[in-house]
């Protein structure tokens, strides 16, 4: 698999979508032939295209397209990476914050490419317990580090629109492996994700 920026879309994927789409309009009672709606199907079938585009996505090609060898075994964190993900339950959004941690072990990569993963995982069908352990596993394998810390702060639509409606609910979700086992690591990467120091 190819790490591969550029926006595409399957004219094959979408135009099956766009008949589904419009179908689904219909069933809900709404006329799909009217202006509004005229071009809705295929904004749609773009629009979930793009959003599980993470799909046909290598995190561990993007990681290592910066990979470099570096002597430094001091804590990385980059923190507040911004993530818009759909709940793979009721395919509403969550979105939220990821903050990462690890401590190299004679390797690092680019600092976006961890964004980039985050990216990778959140554009497609998640849960918010699977997102966190998929980038912790994938800068684990890839860079081989003493350890890895991610930590996920989302709110979901599905509890927010429906269901029990509580609008200020956050769900937080944490991985920890190797050095962030140990408290001292932990609790570090945890007092540092949550001061302000800019």
């Amino acid at each position: 698999m190819a790490y591969n920026r550029i926006e595409q879309y399957e004219d094959k994927v979408t135009s099956r979508l766009i008949e589904n789409y419009r179908e689904s309009l219909h069933l809900l009672g709404e006329d799909a032939e009217r202006e509004g709606l005229l071009k809705t199907p295929e904004r749609m079938a773009k629009a979930m295209q793009y959003l599980t585009q993470g799909y046909h996505m290598d995190p561990k090609a993007i990681l290592n397209s910066a990979k470099f060898h570096e002597d430094v075994s001091e804590m990385i964190i980059v923190k507040d990476i911004e993530l818009y993900s759909m709940c793979e339950h009721h395919m509403l959004p969550f979105f939220g914050k990821a903050h990462i941690a690890y401590i190299p072990n004679g390797w690092i990569t680019g600092l976006s490419k961890l964004a980039r993963v985050v990216d990778v995982y959140s554009r497609r069908l998640q849960v918010q317990e699977r997102l966190t352990s998929q980038i912790l596993h994938v800068i684990r394998e890839t860079l081989n580090p003493l350890g890895v810390a991610v930590v996920i702060e989302a709110s979901h639509l599905c509890m927010m629109m429906r269901g029990v409606q509580k609008q200020n609910s956050v769900t937080t979700t944490s991985a920890f492996w190797g050095e962030f086992e140990r408290n001292e690591s932990r609790s570090e990467f945890i007092r540092l994700i949550g001061s302000k120091l800019h």
